[in-house]
């Protein structure tokens, strides 16, 4: 997370809370205390109206003078259950910024808003690590944002292994997995690989081009003409 985007962020959360301590918002933020220390320093030279002193905790003086985006009860609902699927079930980076995204809404809507957002009986669970969800996921996107190779290590549903290098097309969420879809080198075609079952995966230096009939869009209009 870039410093700009961090300060941001502290602010968001302080306009959320009456007191926040620098060990919440390092954990949060996922940095030391001591950066904290540093950017709310820094906050208070720009002109931030912060209060409070390390080891006590930290908050906003008074209410920050920001436009409010204005929200059906049903569309708060939306984004919080949204935004909490997306925490447990699209990686860690996509989860940061689902949070990022309620800490943004929750400061800026009217009271009566904010307190039936913080009400919200919609929950997204899963009780146990995933490898598939925690690494695997960031590291498919970040093939695909960079249009880049894939190397990857895969055992299929009968346990047979295999290496393959992949032009990463698009990501599909299906309830419980993941699968990826991308053209195959090895294959010379299309395939879908489920990331709960990619053991290994290394984003290349090689970047590829949209080449005719190997295109997510190629992909689709394949699938729209197979049999249902």
């Amino acid at each position: 997370m870039r410093r700009a985007d961090r300060l941001f962020q502290i602010v968001q959360i302080l306009r959320n809370r009456r007191l926040v301590t620098a060990k919440v918002l390092a954990e949060r933020l996922e940095v030391s205390e001591r950066t904290i220390y540093r950017d709310i320093q820094v906050l208070s030279l720009s002109g931030i109206p912060i209060e409070g002193e390390a080891g006590v905790g930290y908050m906003l003086r008074h209410s920050l003078d920001i436009p409010p985006i204005m929200f059906s009860a049903a569309e708060l609902e939306a984004l919080v259950i949204g935004a909490r699927m997306v925490k447990t079930w699209a990686g860690k980076e996509l989860g940061h910024s689902a949070q990022s995204v309620l800490d943004k809404v929750t400061a800026v809507v009217p009271a009566e808003l904010r307190e039936q957002l913080e009400r919200s009986k919609l929950f997204a669970l899963r009780f146990s690590p995933r490898e598939d969800l925690d690494v695997t996921m960031d590291i498919c996107r970040k093939a695909l944002d960079g249009k880049r190779l894939l190397s990857m290590d895969y055992r299929r549903a009968d346990g047979t292994f295999s290496q393959r290098r992949i032009r990463p097309l698009g990501l599909y969420f299906w309830g419980n997995v993941w699968t990826l879809v991308g053209w195959c080198e090895l294959r010379g075609d299309f395939r879908n690989f489920r990331l709960d079952r990619i053991l290994r995966a290394l984003v290349l230096d090689e970047v590829f081009t949209d080449d005719a009939g190997q295109t997510l869009q190629d992909f689709i209009r394949r699938m729209q003409c197979v049999p249902q």
